[in-house]
Formats: structure tokens, C-alpha cells, sequence
């Protein structure tokens, strides 16, 4: 663009410059001279729009590049877990405070975002999740009261009250949770209840559905 300037002005200034001289040669190509500046001139704006132009393209182009990265990154996070609470046949409980319940027998844990050791579920991305849990009782020696947190806030519950009728009952829950990464999702298991531990029954799992 600067270029195209100084040609301008050169060119206007030579013509001027021929004009003060008075020859008849230089007068008969002073309109050629302004058609030329016209010429010029019209390209300097052309010259301009593409350099705009340009500068849209390249804008749309890394745009369009940070979508697609975003895109990929979407489709390398997988996270997905299932684990059973374990520990041999035997009640879980009761206990005289909440606690939460660890599911040490992990199925599958694709991304690592379930602790085995802490029965914890920590969210590595922002995200939509899906929630599941299952227990089982047997003898209904003791009610059943299981929660499932976020954080510190109650989502679901699933209850079972004590029986005499019933030698064994299966509960559960499930739940959607839009979560930050960070947050903490895990089962409690309140005070003075108790659920069955083995290998299969009782279990907790989750997984990814959609970045938010």
C-alpha cells in the first residue's frame, strides 16, 4: 500500500511539474497522465479489499482450526468407570457416622478418574456424567440408606427399611450431574445401615456423556 502511494504522488507530481513547463508534447499526454493516477488509484482500492480480504480469510482459518482441535480433543476424552464394593461376602456396616463407601474391585476405569482407594470419582473435564448404583441386602437385619453425592450436595438417594419379610432386596439409583472439573462425586452410606458386600452385587459407575 505504501508503495502504491508514493507512485501516486510521484506521478501526480511529475504532471504537475510537466504542466508548469508549458510544451505543447507534455500538455497533449496530461490527460493520459490522469487517466493513469485513475488507474492507479483504482488498483490502490482494489489492492486494499484483498488485503482485507485476506486478513478475513486468515481469521476464519484459525477459527476454524481451534473447532477442530476442539473436536479432537472432545474425541480422545473417554472417561468411564464401573467398580463393586468387594471385600468378600459380608455386611458392609452399620456404623455409627456416615461413611463413604469404597468400591474396591474396579471393572473398568477409562480416563483413571475413579480412586479405588478413597471411592472417590474426581471429574477431569467439564461435562455432563451419568450415574449408577446397585446394592443388595440380605436378611433385612438393618435398613439401607445410601446417597449419592456431589461435592457436598445431596443428588439422589436410594432407600430400604428393615424387614422381617424379605430375605434379600436390590436397590439402586441413577442420575445425569453436570459437573466442573474438579468436582467430586462418591456414595455415602448413612449411619447405622448397612448393605452387602461381594464381588458382583453391589456396585457403582459411571461415565462421560457430553463437554460442556
Amino acid at each position: 500500500m505504501n508503495f502504491t502511494i508514493f507512485l501516486l504522488v510521484t506521478l501526480f507530481w511529475g504532471s504537475i511539474s510537466a504542466q508548469d513547463e508549458g510544451t505543447s508534447e507534455t500538455q497533449s499526454c496530461f490527460p493520459d497522465m490522469c487517466n493513469l493516477l485513475k488507474e492507479f488509484g483504482a488498483l490502490g482500492e482494489k489492492l486494499g479489499a484483498m488485503e482485507a480480504r485476506l486478513k478475513d480469510s486468515e481469521t476464519r482459518l484459525k477459527d476454524s482450526e481451534s473447532q477442530i482441535l476442539e473436536l479432537k480433543t472432545k474425541e480422545r476424552t473417554n472417561v468411564v468407570f464401573s467398580a463393586a464394593i468387594g471385600g468378600g461376602d459380608k455386611d458392609i456396616g452399620p456404623f455409627n457416622t456416615d461413611t463413604t463407601l469404597i468400591f474396591t474391585r474396579v471393572i473398568t476405569n477409562i480416563g483413571a478418574a475413579y480412586n479405588p482407594s478413597t471411592g472417590i470419582f474426581v471429574a477431569p473435564i467439564a461435562g455432563i456424567y451419568y450415574f449408577t448404583f446397585s446394592y443388595h441386602v440380605a436378611g433385612g437385619r438393618h435398613p439401607v440408606w445410601i446417597t449419592l453425592f456431589k461435592n457436598s450436595e445431596i443428588v439422589v438417594t436410594s432407600k430400604e427399611y428393615k424387614t422381617n419379610h424379605h430375605w434379600a432386596d436390590n436397590g439402586g439409583n441413577a442420575v445425569f450431574v453436570q459437573l466442573q472439573r474438579g468436582d467430586h462425586v462418591f456414595l455415602r452410606l448413612h449411619a447405622n445401615t448397612y448393605v452387602w458386600g461381594d464381588d458382583y452385587l453391589t456396585t457403582f459407575s459411571g461415565f462421560l456423556v457430553n463437554q460442556v
